[in-house]
């Protein structure tokens, strides 16, 4: 049996979140090919410095609400890493991130901004999705895991406890900062949003 694609109340809320999440995107900038160039170009680290922060917040709150029992991670959605086909995928999409400063999310805000070549973007993400599934048999190889890897998270892969690894994001998004501010002071600041289209 079919349904409305939007028939279930959450659905409309990931729906709205999405339309909230690309509205922001493009009014900090991060929308703009040439934002996302030149992170890089390692010109601006405006991505790299949102994304860890968002890194870092969500970790410690997912391990704060589980430590006070109000969270059961079992019940969160953990994704099996596929090592091989995320790495080909993602020379796939940095590839495309460095030619044309897209990704597939932020293709889709640039086309809803008025970024005609966004569309060029859009056509590969599909394209893409069909020679996948047209290939499926022949790529199983890289999506095939053993039992014990699925829904593996950084702990047992690593061994060490989740504090630690916290401590290590936090580590890695204070250099970052450090290291990314230089880089942009080398080459005149951030592009701010309201450059972008000058």
């Amino acid at each position: 049996m079919t349904t409305f694609p939007l028939q279930n109340v959450s659905l409309w809320w990931v729906l709205l979140l999405g339309i909230s999440f690309g509205f922001w995107l493009e009014v900090s900038g991060l929308g703009s090919p040439r934002k996302l160039n030149a992170q890089l170009t390692l010109r601006d680290w405006t991505v790299f410095k949102v994304m860890f922060t968002t890194i870092v917040v969500a970790a410690t709150a997912i391990y704060g609400l589980q430590f006070y029992e109000y969270l059961d991670v079992e019940l969160l959605k953990i994704p099996t890493v596929f090592y091989w086909a995320m790495g080909i995928g993602g020379l796939f999409v940095g590839c495309g991130l460095a030619i044309g400063g897209y990704c597939p999310g932020t293709s889709i805000v640039g086309l809803f901004s008025g970024r005609l070549d966004a569309l060029a973007f859009i056509g590969g993400v599909f394209g893409g999705v069909y020679l996948f599934a047209a290939c499926s048999k022949l790529l199983e190889p890289l999506y095939d895991v053993p039992e014990n890897h699925i829904r593996q998270t950084l702990m047992e892969v690593t061994g060490l406890p989740v504090s630690l690894i916290i401590l290590i994001l936090i580590g890695i998004a204070v250099t970052g900062y450090f290291v990314g501010t230089w880089f942009e002071t080398q080459h005149h600041g951030v592009i701010h949003a309201e450059d972008l289209d000058k």
